[in-house]
């Protein structure tokens, strides 16, 4: 089950903290990088779980894998833009930006596994 991997596991919590974190972030922010910060924090944790889903081909699990750490990596990219524009506070970056580098370097991990 998809719900037993640790990079789901991490990722879905981080998802959820990140979520409620956007929630603090200013209305006018809200359909514009909110949104797009909410969007990308999700997507890890749905791309791992749709490619295990696909996992009877060890191919696109691999490559829904691959997107999941993209998303890992886009998310690092909007914790940067929060923090310039004064809506994060670096302790708060550093911490989710420590979490999502951690997050980054699984699915490659996983992906030795399934070769």
């Amino acid at each position: 089950m998809y719900s037993n991997l640790e990079v789901y596991r991490k990722s879905y919590e981080l998802a959820m903290s990140v979520c409620e974190y956007a929630k603090t972030m200013p209305k006018e922010e809200r359909y514009e990088l909110t949104s797009q910060i909410r969007r990308a924090a999700a997507s890890i944790p749905l791309n791992i779980a749709e490619g295990y889903g696909k996992k009877e081909s060890q191919q696109e699990f691999k490559r829904y894998l691959m997107m999941a750490k993209g998303s890992s990596t886009e998310m690092q990219v909007l914790l940067d833009m929060c923090k310039d524009l004064g809506y994060m506070k670096e302790e708060h970056h550093k911490k989710y930006l420590e979490r999502y580098e951690e997050v980054s370097r699984m699915p490659a991990g996983l992906i030795k596994t399934i070769d």
